[in-house]
C-alpha cells in the first residue's frame, strides 16, 4: 500500500534520520520559509555517545533518547514520520519509507540524508548473533542483560570452568566506545556489585579489551593512547593489542596474534571495532552518475556535501565521506547546519547552488572517558588527561543532551554512580537478550538463533531434545549469550 503524504505547499525539505544531523538540520530551518518532513526508523533522538552508560546501568534510556516528536513539537513547520527509508528516487524527487507493511511516498524539493551508520563486522555478520554492537537502544539494553546475566549464571555454575567463562567479558575494539565500555564493566564489577553475591566474588571478573591495531585510542596519538592504556591496566582490564578476532560463537572468541590462534572462553562479548554506513549510501551513489561510495559505504560527496548532478540532495553525518571529518557528532552537526544554511539562502533568493562556498569542518577535538574522574582529551595540538579532562567531558556531554529535565536527571545519576557505588538502572530481563534473536529467526536467520538457544538451554526444538539435560547443565541457562 502506497500513500503520498500531504499536498505540496511551500518548498519541502525531507530529512532522513533523527540523530544529530537530522535534528540539527530541522532546528536550523525553524524560521525558514519551508515545510520539513523528518523521516526516521526510530521514534527517538538518540545521544549515542552515552549508550555505554545505559549498558552499564548508570543512565536510563529516557535521558539519552527523548521522543523526537516531543523535541520538535513547538516547531510548527516540521512533520515527523516513523518509517524505514528503503528507496530514494533522485530523479523523481521522492523518498519511500516503510512502517510495518505500509509504504509512504514523500516528495521533496530538497533532501538531507543523515541516516547514520551501523556496526560493521567486516564481512562476518554472523558475529552479531553473539557479540552485539553499541549503536542502538536495543543494543545497550541487550548488553546490560548479558553483563548482569553473566554474573547471575556464574553464581549458579557448579564448576570453576563455567564460572570463569561467565565472568569473562570481551570487548572487541579499543576506540572510544570500547575503552569506555571496558572501563565501566570493570568499575561495575569492582564497585557496584561488590559484596552482592555469595558464591562468587565480582572482583574476579576478567575484562579483556581486544584490539587489532598496536595501540589503544590510536587516532588520538601515542601520548593519550598510552595514558588510557596504563589506566585500563591499573583498573585490571587486560589489553591485548595486535590481536585480530577471527571467530565468535556462543562460548567465546578466537583471536589471532603473533603467536598464532588462541581461544578466549567468554559468555559475554561486545563488538565496537568498526562502523558501516547505512545502505542508503551505496544506493545514492549508484543513482547519481559519477558519485562513488567508499569501502565503508559512505558517500564521497561534492565540496558542498551534495551528490553529483543533484545540488538539492545533501548527505551529512556518518553517511558522508569528507577528508579530515571524523564520524562523530560534531561532523554531523556541522554538516547538517551547513546544508540547512544553503537551503535557507536559496529559498530566500539570496543564493544559487553555483554560488555556494565549500563546506569547512572545524575540529573541536575529541575525548574519551576511561573511568570515573579520569578521561583523555585532545583539542587541536593540546592534549591532556585526568580529572580536568573528565570534567570537560561531563560538561560537553551535558551541553549536547536535549532538554533541561534530561540534564538535571543525568547530573543526579552521575553523582550517585561516580561519588557512590550505586547505579540506578540495573534492571535486566531475559527478553532483552532473546528479542533480537527472535526477530532474526523471523527474518530467516533461524540457524544462528537455534544455536544460541541451545547454548542457553532455552527454547530447544524437538530436534534438539536429543541432547537431553547435559546441554542444559553445561550452560545452566546461559542467558548472557
Amino acid at each position: 500500500m502506497s500513500i503520498q503524504t500531504g499536498g505540496k505547499q511551500r518548498h519541502r525539505v525531507v530529512v532522513i534520520g533523527s540523530g544529530f544531523g537530522g535534528l540539527f538540520a530541522c532546528k536550523h530551518l525553524r524560521k525558514a520559509d519551508v515545510d520539513i518532513v523528518l523521516i526516521s526508523k526510530t521514534s527517538t533522538h538518540l545521544f549515542q555517545p552515552l549508550l555505554y552508560q545505559v549498558a552499564t546501568g548508570i543512565l536510563s534510556t529516557g535521558e539519552i533518547a527523548p521522543a523526537t516528536r516531543i523535541v520538535l513539537r513547538n516547531q510548527q513547520n516540521v512533520q515527523v514520520i516513523l518509517g524505514d527509508v528503503h528507496d530514494i528516487d533522485v530523479a523523481g524527487r521522492t523518498v519511500t519509507s516503510r512502517m510495518l507493511n505500509q509504504d509512504t511516498v514523500t516528495g521533496f524539493d530538497s533532501l538531507i540524508v543523515a541516516a547514520g551508520a551501523q556496526q560493521s563486522y567486516f564481512g562476518n555478520d554472523r558475529f552479531a548473533t553473539y557479540a552485539p554492537g553499541m549503536k542502538t537502544i536495543d543494543d545497550a539494553l541487550e548488553l546490560r542483560a548479558r553483563i548482569l546475566g553473566s554474573f547471575e549464571q556464574a553464581e549458579l555454575s557448579p564448576t570453576q570452568e563455567q564460572r570463569d567463562r561467565f565472568m569473562t567479558f570481551v570487548v572487541v575494539g579499543a576506540g572510544p566506545t570500547g575503552v569506555e565500555l571496558a572501563g565501566q564493566i570493570a568499575e561495575l564489577a569492582d564497585r557496584t556489585l561488590a559484596g552482592t553475591f555469595r558464591n562468587i566474588d565480582p572482583h574476579d571478573a576478567r575484562v579483556i579489551l581486544v584490539e587489532g591495531a598496536d595501540a589503544v585510542l590510536k587516532p588520538m596519538g601515542p601520548k593519550l593512547g598510552g595514558k588510557a592504556h596504563k589506566r585500563l591496566v591499573k583498573m585490571g582490564v587486560e589489553v591485548q593489542l595486535n590481536a585480530i578476532v577471527t571467530d565468535v560463537d556462543a562460548r567465546g572468541v578466537t583471536v589471532k596474534d603473533h603467536d598464532g590462534e588462541r581461544r578466549i572462553e567468554a559468555a559475554c562479548k561486545v563488538w565496537s571495532a568498526g562502523v558501516q554506513a547505512s545502505s542508503l549510501g551505496p544506493m545514492l551513489a549508484a543513482r547519481s552518475e559519477g558519485t562513488e561510495a567508499d569501502r565503508a559505504g559512505r558517500v564521497i560527496v561534492e565540496r558542498d556535501l551534495t551528490i553529483k548532478g543533484h545540488p538539492n540532495i545533501f548527505v551529512v553525518g556518518d553517511l558522508m565521506s569528507v577528508p579530515g571529518v571524523p564520524g562523530q557528532a560534531q561532523g554531523a552537526i556541522q554538516g547538517a547546519t551547513y546544508a540547512a544554511k544553503q537551503i535557507k539562502a536559496e529559498v530566500a533568493g539570496k543564493q544559487k547552488p553555483e554560488d555556494r562556498h565549500p563546506f569547512k569542518y572545524f575540529d573541536k577535538g575529541s575525548m574519551a572517558t576511561i573511568s570515573r574522574f579520569d578521561a583523555v582529551c585532545q583539542i587541536g595540538k593540546l592534549e591532556f588527561s585526568g580529572f580536568f579532562a573528565w570534567l570537560m567531558w561531563l560538561v560537553l556531554h551535558l551541553y549536547y543532551l536535549i532538554g533541561y529535565r534530561s540534564r538535571v536527571i543525568t547530573v543526579f545519576q552521575w553523582g550517585v554512580a561516580f561519588l557512590g557505588r550505586h547505579r540506578g538502572q540495573m534492571a535486566a530481563t531475559e527478553q532483552w537478550v532473546f528479542a533480537r534473536l527472535a526477530l532474526e529467526a523471523l527474518a530467516g536467520n533461524e540457524e544462528d538463533a537455534r544455536e544460541v538457544r541451545a547454548e542457553t538451554g532455552n527454547g530447544r526444538s524437538s530436534g534438539d531434545t536429543a541432547n537431553g539435560n547435559s546441554a542444559a547443565n553445561e550452560s545452566t541457562a546461559h542467558k548472557a549469550g
